[in-house]
């Protein structure tokens, strides 16, 4: 006799009877091909006949919604008394469908199926753009989304859409300040569960492990080995200029740009190459003024995914490295590198122009663009270009007319931080730049500077029609006014 639970698909459709068993005991086979005669019920939506009364009632759930079984643990309602069922083993940790390779159990027996699949290795899904295969639909469904850049799932709050609805659900705890990860230890509240289990390396001083090459952190060894080739014999495309190895033969290529200098992936805002596309996209973010990756504990943006993990770090109180000289902690390697090197006065990146030495690349990078005139930052409004992001931001304000930076003393706004120093000063009294030759103090070091012509006499500012030179541009321009016949402002 057929399992009334389990009584399935009759013509493609679920027909289970809503109190659990059907009143007529049919054979499936023997039901399914019974003549339009025996099959008297008919949906009045559909058309489509039943023969009894029990499969009809429960396929015109399917018109109007109805939900007629409900979960007395909470409150969820179900189309079908079988999916109750195998919804309450949430409820009562039931799991029934155990795996006979490793004894792994499972609530349904469809998740039982796709587990299995590990041991055997059977991919049978597969993406028909690239060949990538899965042993679940879903997955498939998921990384298709790649391809498509479909991404359903959006936030009533502020319309952030998502691929993944889990990924929704924690971008929402950003709105909602929920945390539901709380550690046992300290009781802090995290809105991630991988955020909490970070945190509690800070009480049970486990280490995180560090790959060298790409610099991603695992919470245990075995996984950063399985990350990580095993032996040289696992990195067999080998580069003809310095030997190194690689796993794959696409990172070998993005490698040899090093050597080569090719760098094929061009920005279409202001023409900048690089070698890899994926440092393009980074790029295009200061353009744009995209930040993708938001912190789930307090919804700060940054534009790539590294930064936010420095970031979360924070959050988590995670201090992964230190600096020899003076102990101080930092989440990046590189920011222990930055540290030591205040200690020791390095200056490793130097200007091909001018010969200046500079503690990091990036600053590097900025002071080339003064040799260069590169200005990548635009203005949206008026179309102005800055060497520096942090420019282009404060130049911003002049249109919004924000003033973000207040003094504590009168109030007074500013469109920079640095402005606002400077201004506290005419509070406090300090003028913390001394001339060396007289030891006379100055509020901003550009009046040191000027001050400085004094005694060496230098005139760096000279009038085209006269060759006059000038200690400080402003006289320059209030003389030019004597060649243009217009009088000094």
């Amino acid at each position: 006799m057929q399992n009334p639970t389990s009584h399935r698909g009759i013509h493609g459709q679920d027909a289970v009877h809503p109190w659990g068993r059907l009143h007529q005991k049919l054979d499936l086979s023997t039901h399914q091909t019974l003549p339009m005669g025996q099959r008297p019920h008919r949906c009045i939506n559909c058309g489509k006949r039943f023969s009894n009364p029990s499969a009809l009632t429960q396929h015109q759930c399917v018109h109007t919604g109805e939900m007629l079984h409900r979960c007395a643990d909470c409150g969820r309602s179900f189309r079908q008394s079988s999916i109750l069922r195998i919804h309450q083993r949430v409820h009562t940790r039931e799991r029934p469908y155990c795996c006979t390779d490793c004894g792994k159990g499972f609530a349904r027996s469809s998740n039982l199926r796709i587990h299995q699949r590990t041991h055997t290795g059977e991919r049978p899904h597969h993406c028909a753009d690239c060949g990538k295969s899965f042993a679940d639909s879903s997955t498939l469904r998921r990384h298709r989304r790649m391809h498509t850049r479909e991404q359903p799932y959006s936030c009533a709050d502020c319309g952030k859409s998502f691929a993944r609805n889990s990924s929704l659900r924690t971008h929402q705890r950003m709105h909602t300040g929920e945390q539901p990860y709380c550690c046992a230890d300290c009781g802090k509240g995290f809105a991630r569960n991988s955020s909490l289990r970070t945190h509690q390396r800070t009480h049970t001083g486990e280490r995180s492990y560090h790959c060298a090459d790409c610099g991603k952190v695992f919470s245990s060894g075995k996984m950063l080995t399985r990350h990580q080739p095993m032996d040289a014999g696992e990195r067999p495309h080998r580069c003809a200029d310095c030997g190194k190895g690689f796993a794959r033969r696409s990172h070998l290529r993005t490698h040899q740009r090093i050597h080569t200098g090719e760098r094929p992936h061009r920005c279409a805002d202001c023409g900048k190459g690089f070698a890899q596309i994926a440092h393009l996209r980074v790029h295009q973010r200061t353009h744009t003024g995209e930040r993708p990756h938001l912190c789930a504990d307090c919804g700060k943006g940054f534009a790539q995914i590294a930064h936010l993990r420095a970031h979360q770090r924070m959050h988590t109180g995670e201090r992964l490295q230190h600096c020899a000289d003076c102990s101080k902690g930092f989440a990046e390697s590189s920011k222990v590198r930055r540290q030591q090197r205040a200690h020791t006065g390095e200056r490793p990146y130097h200007c091909a122009d001018c010969g200046k030495g500079f503690a990091e690349s990036s600053h590097l990078r900025r002071h080339q663009r003064t040799h260069t005139g590169e200005r990548p930052h635009h203005c949206a409004d008026c179309g102005k270009g800055f060497a520096q992001i942090a420019h282009l931001r404060a130049h911003q304000r002049t249109h919004t007319g924000e003033r973000p930076h207040r003094c504590a003393n009168c109030g007074k706004g500013f469109v920079q931080i640095s402005h606002l120093r400077v201004h506290q000063r005419t509070h406090t009294g300090e003028r913390p730049h001394c001339c060396a030759d007289c030891g006379k103090g100055f509020v901003q070091i550009s009046h040191l500077r000027v001050h400085q012509f004094t005694h060496t006499g230098e005139r760096p500012h000279h009038c085209a029609d006269c060759g006059k030179g000038f200690a400080q541009i402003s006289h320059l321009r209030r003389h030019q006014c004597t060649h243009q016949g217009v009088a000094a402002p």
